[in-house]
């Protein structure tokens, strides 16, 4: 019976075997951009066209609660003062047994920020979920106007 030899050790070293992740990388970066470009695609819908019935009639829209916020700092429910401690109370009085009712917050443009946000936070706490900020349209730019220049 013959011996083998022992092999020296630094072949050992040598024969280490590499893994090549590029190949990885880029199906990783293909299936990145189909997905990518795909996205959109599955999030829009598409057109139902709806039967037509004698008896339809359109949904009520719910009547929302206004908030105001002045330059000033002074607070309003549906034209009605209140102070900032009591704005939670004066809209849930506001909105009665129908929490769904939405509410619009519409500030000055140079109110407080603080106050803005300590309002939207004491409706939060006090349990509203349909609060929304209500802002003016931007006119369109002229003509000649850069995209991204400010007006």
């Amino acid at each position: 019976m013959r011996r083998r030899r022992p092999m020296p050790p630094d072949v050992f070293e040598r024969a280490r075997a590499d893994l090549n992740v590029t190949p990885l990388v880029d199906v990783m970066l293909v299936l990145l951009v189909i997905f990518m470009v795909t996205a959109p695609m599955l999030a829009a819908g598409f057109h139902v066209d709806l039967p037509k019935a004698r008896a339809a009639a359109p949904l009520p829209t719910p009547v929302a609660v206004i908030v105001a916020i002045g330059a000033d700092g002074r607070l309003t429910v549906d034209g009605e003062e209140t102070t900032a401690e009591r704005i939670a109370e004066a809209v849930a009085a506001h909105l009665g047994e129908d929490r769904s009712r939405p509410i619009r917050l519409r500030a000055d443009g140079s109110a407080p920020y603080r106050l803005v946000v300590g309002v939207l936070d004491a409706l939060a706490v006090g349990g509203a979920n349909r609060i929304g900020l209500v802002t003016s349209a931007v006119p369109p730019a002229p003509q000649g106007a850069r995209d991204g220049a400010a007006p």
